[in-house]
């Protein structure tokens, strides 16, 4: 049985790695503008105006870094991939600075740069502004914290480890996850014997300090997130059988990476040289059950596990064909290769009216992975369509509108994707007030004072007659690319409350 062997220092810069990197910055800009601004990132933008330490879908973290943003830059469609385009060219960085620690020289740390910059999950997910771009990259942070925890078995790194848990938790609890793989890890394999050190405690109080504002938060406003997920299981979320979670990973991870990935946490189970690194491929293996024993967990959600895996593909890959350096490289062409030819599946590259044409040339559909409908475009892109004219529309309804109205107007949406865009957009033209009762934006509640008329975006015209003694169809926003349920809003304008807006606001909310 050979030795195995402690963790490699890396000398000097990764030059692999770090090149890599750049490009992932730089292709996140490239694309950015062919498309607009996402729906979450117009609902973020509103949280952004509202600072609390917790909203019903997520932690504050990721909102408090858009807030320091737009401190500095306007929302824009470029500006708004500033932060996450940086998270994804430091995790395809880490995820080779992994490798080399792991003992991989420059051709496992370029194998494993490249797959992380080549999968069309993190193409996507860093490509718009959302907490689940962090998310990633805490977890790599802590996958490259672990590594170094077994290797020097001190408590400094676990201390920096539980910073980055306690971080990651105010981004997305999901980081529970990792928590529960670490926890299994630690029982399971030789780490066992840190448990006997102050280390990992220390990890997890400083993990759990972190997040208790979130936690009271949450218990001061009755645990919304709870009802959310709970909500989103049930109605939401579509089932996921496993055969369709595992044809899904390959896919999202880039086909062309699955021998990279899978080779690597072979490598981690089974190689006696590898056995040091054992608890890494235990994390994944645990947050895979996990999410596979959900049903109705989305593919994605296993997208942050994967960096251990890559980095110990590269490091394994590279052992194998040791001095064939053709061969590497072939590899590695046909790993970039797919990785463009993906890309349109994950990012705005294309037009949107050329995107089906490809797909169907390619042969892959939009799949759903909620209760909607799904149309020519998959939602991550059909979500960027439409806002700034749905926007337009309501202003030329509220221009409609006398003078004594339109001074004691509000707007009602269904969604918070239609109140982000028509608060968004509409700062600059003296809109009335938005209101809604989708996730946070119904704790935000309907403001003070009674409206004269409500103007109504999305519903039916029969629940609102419920309310009104009057209502109006006054406009429709029509978009042909976007989503089914928002290629056709009728706007209605309701007048005579037969409730007042207080009263009935109870019965608005929408946790999903």
């Amino acid at each position: 049985m050979s030795t195995p062997v402690r963790g490699a220092e890396p000398r000097g810069p990764l030059r692999a790695p770090a090149a890599f990197a750049a490009i992932a910055f730089a292709v996140q800009f490239l694309v950015a503008p062919g498309y607009g601004i996402f729906r979450d990132e117009l609902y973020y933008i509103s949280c952004a105006k509202r600072l609390d330490w917790g909203y019903v879908d997520q932690p504050p973290l990721s909102i408090a870094l858009l807030a320091l943003q737009r401190l500095i830059v306007p929302d824009t469609v470029l500006t708004l991939k500033l932060l996450p385009a940086l998270a994804g060219a430091a995790t395809v960085y880490l995820v080779g600075a992994l490798a080399a620690r792991l003992g991989g020289r420059a051709w496992a740390q370029a194998a494993a740069s490249l797959a992380a910059l080549c999968a069309p999950v993190y193409l996507a997910l860093f490509g718009f502004f959302s907490m689940n771009a962090f998310d990633v990259l805490a977890w790599t942070l802590a996958f490259w914290l672990i590594v170094r925890t077994i290797d020097t078995g001190g408590t400094r790194w676990w201390v920096w480890l539980g910073v980055v848990l306690g971080l990651g938790l105010l981004n997305k609890i999901s980081v529970l996850w990792l928590g529960v793989g670490l926890a299994a890890a630690l029982l399971l394999t030789a780490q066992r014997r840190a448990l006997r050190t102050p280390g990992p405690w220390l990890a997890a109080t400083l993990a759990g300090l972190f997040a208790l504002p979130h936690l009271i938060w949450q218990q001061a406003h009755g645990w919304p997130t709870l009802e959310f997920m709970s909500n989103a299981a049930r109605f939401k979320n579509v089932e996921m059988p496993l055969s369709v979670f595992l044809g899904q990973q390959v896919l999202f991870m880039n086909p062309v990476a699955l021998p990279l990935w899978l080779g690597g946490l072979l490598w981690l189970l089974l190689a006696p040289s590898a056995r040091r690194w054992r608890p890494l491929a235990v994390i994944f293996l645990a947050v895979f059950l996990l999410l596979a024993a959900s049903g109705s967990a989305k593919p994605y959600y296993l997208a942050p596990a994967y960096p251990p895996l890559l980095a110990a593909g590269g490091v394994a890959f590279s052992r194998l064909v040791q001095r064939r350096r053709p061969l590497v490289a072939a590899y590695l062409v046909a790993l970039g290769a797919a990785g463009i030819a993906l890309a349109p599946m994950a990012m705005p590259v294309l037009a949107p009216t050329s995107y089906a044409a490809y797909a169907r040339t390619i042969g892959i559909q939009p799949a759903a992975q909620e209760r909607n409908a799904v149309g020519e475009l998959p939602q991550h892109l059909a979500d960027r369509l439409g806002w700034p004219e749905l926007a337009a529309e309501v202003a030329r309804v509220v221009d409609t509108l006398p003078a004594d109205e339109r001074a004691g107007a509000v707007i009602f949406t269904t969604n918070y994707g239609r109140a982000g865009a028509i608060e968004l957009y509409g700062e600059r033209g003296g809109m009335p007030r938005v209101v809604s009762g989708h996730n946070s934006w119904w704790l935000w509640g309907p403001g003070a004072g009674q409206p004269r008329v409500l103007i109504l975006v999305g519903g039916r015209i029969e629940d609102h007659r419920e309310a009104f003694e009057s209502v109006e169809l006054a406009a429709t926003h029509r978009c042909g690319l976007c989503m089914p349920y928002e290629r056709e809003i009728p706007i209605f304008v309701g007048r005579g409350w037969k409730v007042p807006l207080a009263e009935i606001w109870p019965s608005t909310k929408e946790f999903m």
